[in-house]
């Protein structure tokens, strides 16, 4: 099917409408045809701007990300600031649940090289760290915004319930932890940073130590 000789529609606005159909309707309903009605025209004028469906769908999730309302990076604790962000891009992830397995299917990470650039700057540790700080944080992220999201969308609880007398354990750690799906990935982030930066920290004291001991 030819192209029409001049868009009718932003790119932009057909990726916003797309992503507003699926909130509305879900990931497996969407269509050219819907997204063309959400926006006035007829579906071939998207042809413009998208060869497939699955470029619109690619589009869809890196407007996701750009989404993110990123925090002030400010001055203080580089640790904090890391929260704020991962936080940030958890919220966005999941004000759109029905899209979030795009994220899967069209991860555009390169939608986020230069925020990783930019919020690694101002951390302490040895540079050999940086990328264990950004793959974890990466995954602790989208790992958690996506099981969110998943629930969500199917009407679910992330801890179903359980017999405790059965799972005692379990059941002591539920009820000692923190509750909401927010404050126990924030919980999960601090965890990370601590022990990351704990390990960094102690390396230099392993390795005077180990060559003081080799010195006897």
């Amino acid at each position: 099917m030819g192209r029409p000789s001049k868009p009718l529609i932003s790119r932009e606005g057909a990726v916003r409408a797309a992503l507003d159909v699926i909130d509305e309707h879900g990931l497996d309903s969407l269509s050219v045809d819907l997204v063309a009605q959400r926006i006035g025209i007829k579906a071939p004028s998207l042809y413009y701007h998208f060869k497939h469906k699955s470029e619109l769908l690619s589009e869809v999730a890196r407007l996701i990300l750009t989404d993110v309302d990123v925090p002030a990076s400010g001055e203080g604790d580089w640790k904090q600031a890391m929260l704020r962000l991962s936080v940030a891009t958890r919220r966005s992830v999941l004000r759109h649940p029905n899209a979030a397995p795009l994220l899967l299917q069209f991860f555009p990470r390169y939608v986020l090289l230069a925020a990783y650039d930019h919020w690694i700057a101002p951390c302490p540790l040895p540079v050999e760290r940086h990328m264990v700080l950004i793959e974890g944080l990466e995954k602790l992220t989208f790992g958690s915004a996506l099981f969110e999201a998943s629930c969500r969308t199917r009407g679910i609880e992330p801890m179903p319930e359980f017999d405790r007398e059965r799972l005692p354990h379990l059941a002591a750690a539920v009820k000692a932890g923190v509750s909401g799906d927010e404050a126990i990935f924030t919980a999960c982030v601090l965890a990370f940073l601590e022990g990351v930066s704990a390990v960094a920290l102690s390396a230099p004291r392993r390795t005077a130590a180990k060559k003081k001991a080799a010195g006897r």
